[in-house]
């Protein structure tokens, strides 16, 4: 058969779409396939652009379903495990292309995106062949070569569409159509390659991560920062604050892609990242630096309620908004979690990103931390090794009073931008430590951090970060132990305590920010408008959730009851005021003396004498149960967690990994198997076992004739030994 032509070749591209499944049944084509697998040699560029071309036709046409043979959670879990189980010093690593190819993992992405967009996650079966198809020719391209990077942020000739984004037929201006590219968001199919991206880079990177650094990562969040605080942090002196959000923010690329290169050299993936970084993100439909006038801003504001208190009906496909409580949650995030970066079309990528370059602050620090501790047997913590811990581990915030000379010795804490260092020297070390800050980001990120950003601060003034205050008091603890001889002793003792509260006016000015107080030192509760046409069961409900979640963020705060009873005092008095006006009662005392202290009681409205009682209703199923609106006593707030925090912490899946990995080394598997064999070791479950078969058949626990037994052969190997050494 002679060698197609250019021509006919595009003619078999041009009509694959239209005709795809002709093409696939008629046998002329099957024969042209075939033939075209092993084509003649190509006589110019040209031809080998239509061969390439031709080959990415060739594998879209497949079955998708033939494709997906493995179990995409398996094929992370093993690459998580492979991960893990590298040496800290092991060279970059080489081959991810190979995870490009596996359509299952390209599915599991899509599975992910798709759970972002319409808030469910769909099952592998119930994705349509259509999008499956899709997702094949999404792979081919960005597999393709790299001549030809994937198009970043494309809004037109999209090879894969969003489920809830069907295609609009109705004709537009071509005015109207560029402001709709414009203002479009960022493609679905961007979406569904970022998160390729990251179930193949966060295993590759999260061993090398530093224990110190706490945003962005599984199995960390800020309580354990609060925790570690608490109990790591007692002994410092003198605290350094600095905000890194410009020089975060101001990353190049040329330093971004160099950090990634120490943990990743394949090539695929890399250019991948630096087409999303270089590609240019289209500017909105307002710009940012647009200055808005007073009355506009009134204008838009009336305009925002208006769209609010209107009733809004959901499209077919369109994902519910978040409930009320958890927008009003959200709005108490602290400044150091608000921020997020973004860093081109990275899109979820970009926080990895920022943790992989802010690593090397880290490794500086560590660095930093080792060289600066200089212990001192006069000190009561710390005084021989760094690594010492708390003298009291059950009382880790407590550190008793010492001498004039203490031990040198810093430790390091990063959430995200947000670092805080402890000290224990003089401020002079704080402000030698600035300048090499200054100094270090400078050289490593090229950008100058300004002295406004980094503050240094005495533990008697107290330190914000995280929304929470840190600082400590002199207590006189009375200090009993057992002395020798069984003497239980009791000793007056002076130290010092760690102390970590809510801060009220972070609390009070994020609730004013929200219009449900106004006023700064005695605030006064607004009305909760938003749940103006809400019921009451649904509207106690709504609150109810919002004070369990505010009660667990303020977990492990000291003021505990304090804080979380004024959230409860703001909401129940908020929605008083809410059901007054809404039941027209006038004031809150009548809402109280009708539906109690706690909003539980049914409220009607008093024009409306002729409504069937609550009770009856309830009873026959026509309205929800009230629930009351939690904690309106103080005996009803739980107290603060001071669990200790060990100080090797690692999050649960770290440790299952590493434990699951020492499991699978036939070495330590096998010294484990022999030592257990030689000391008879056995489960609490078999001791109890052998206990009462024991009782059930001799009538006594026969562990003394056991030891005799073991006694007597200790002797016999014993006497063994003694005669092949006298031979």
């Amino acid at each position: 058969m002679p060698c197609p032509t250019p021509i006919s070749l595009l003619f078999l591209l041009r009509h694959h779409r239209t005709s795809s499944l002709l093409l696939l049944l008629s046998p002329r084509s099957t024969s042209t396939l075939a033939h075209n697998r092993h084509p003649c040699p190509p006589s110019s560029s040209s031809d080998v652009d239509l061969l390439r071309k031709q080959e990415e036709q060739r594998q879209a046409l497949q079955n998708p379903y033939d494709l997906m043979k493995e179990d995409p959670i398996q094929v992370c879990s093993d690459l998580w495990v492979r991960c893990f189980g590298r040496p800290a010093d092991a060279p970059p690593l080489p081959n991810l292309t190979g995870f490009l190819k596996k359509f299952d993992l390209w599915v599991l992405a899509y599975q992910r995106a798709c759970a972002h967009h319409t808030g469910s996650f769909p099952p592998r079966g119930a994705i349509h062949l259509p999008h499956l198809r899709s997702l094949l020719a999404l792979q081919v391209s960005v597999l393709a070569s790299p001549r030809r990077p994937h198009p970043w942020g494309a809004s037109t000739h999209l090879l894969l569409r969003s489920p809830v984004d069907p295609p609009s037929t109705r004709p537009i201006s071509r005015r109207k159509f560029q402001a709709l590219l414009d203002a479009a968001p960022p493609p679905f199919q961007d979406r569904v390659l970022q998160e390729l991206l990251l179930l193949l880079l966060e295993p590759a990177f999260e061993p090398r991560f530093s224990p110190k650094s706490h945003a962005f990562r599984p199995g960390r969040s800020p309580h354990t920062v609060l925790r570690t605080l608490r109990s790591h942090f007692a002994g410092y002196l003198w605290f350094l604050k600095a905000d890194l959000s410009s020089v975060a923010d101001g990353l190049g690329t040329d330093v971004i892609l160099r950090c990634v290169e120490r943990g990743v050299s394949d090539r695929k993936v890399l250019s991948l990242i630096k087409s999303a970084l270089r590609t240019p993100v289209k500017a909105g439909s307002l710009p940012r630096d647009q200055e808005v006038d007073r009355l506009t801003k009134k204008r838009m504001k009336r305009k925002m309620l208006r769209k609010r208190r209107k009733k809004k009906v959901l499209n077919e496909n369109e994902p519910k908004p978040d409930p009320y409580w958890l927008r009003t949650f959200f709005g108490f995030a602290p400044r150091e979690a608000t921020w997020v970066p973004n860093y081109g079309h990275c899109g979820i990528l970009s926080p990895l990103l920022a943790n992989i370059c802010l690593s090397e602050l880290d490794y500086w620090m560590e660095e930093r931390i080792a060289k600066y501790f200089r212990a001192s047997k006069l000190d009561s913590i710390w005084k021989e090794s760094i690594n010492d811990g708390s003298h009291n581990p059950a009382w880790p915030e407590f550190v008793p009073s010492s001498g004039n000379e203490k031990t040198r010795k810093m430790d390091y804490i990063r959430y995200g931008s947000h670092i805080l260092i402890g000290i224990r020297g003089p401020r002079e070390d704080a402000v030698e430590l600035r300048k090499a800050l200054i100094e270090f980001c400078e050289i490593t990120y090229g950008l100058r951090l300004e002295n406004s950003e980094i503050e240094i601060e005495h533990i008697t003034r107290g330190i914000e970060f995280l929304d929470h205050v840190i600082c400590r008091r002199v207590i006189h603890p009375t200090l009993r132990y057992t002395a020798t001889g069984g003497n239980i002793i009791s000793q007056k003792g002076v130290g010092t305590l760690l102390s970590i509260t809510a801060s009220m006016q972070q609390c009070i000015r994020k609730f004013r920010r929200l219009e449900l107080v106004k006023g700064d030192k005695d605030p006064e509760p607004l009305p909760c408008t938003p749940m103006l046409y809400s019921g009451q069961a649904h509207t106690n409900s709504q609150m109810n959730k919002f004070l369990e979640t505010m009660a667990d963020w303020y977990k492990y705060a000291d003021n505990r009851k304090k804080v979380v009873g004024f959230c409860g005092y703001v909401i129940r008095s908020s929605l008083a005021k809410l059901y007054a006006a809404r039941y027209r009662l006038k004031s809150r005392a009548k809402v109280y003396k009708i539906a109690s202290r706690d909003l539980s009681h049914p409220l009607r409205e008093s024009s409306r004498n002729d409504a069937p009682e609550f009770s009856d209703l309830l009873r026959m199923g026509l309205v929800d149960a009230i629930d009351g609106i939690q904690f309106s006593h103080m005996s009803l707030i739980p107290s603060c967690d001071y669990t200790p925090f060990p100080r090797n912490w690692v999050p649960d899946h770290e440790l299952v990994l590493r434990e699951y990995i020492k499991l699978q080394d036939p070495k330590f598997f096998c010294e484990l198997h022999k030592s257990i064999k030689q000391q008879e070791l056995s489960s609490p479950q078999d001791d109890i076992s052998k206990v009462v078969w024991d009782y059930k058949v001799f009538g006594v626990w026969s562990k003394s004739q056991r030891t005799t037994k073991e006694q007597g052969k200790l002797e016999e190997g014993a006497n063994a030994c003694r005669v092949s050494c006298a031979g």
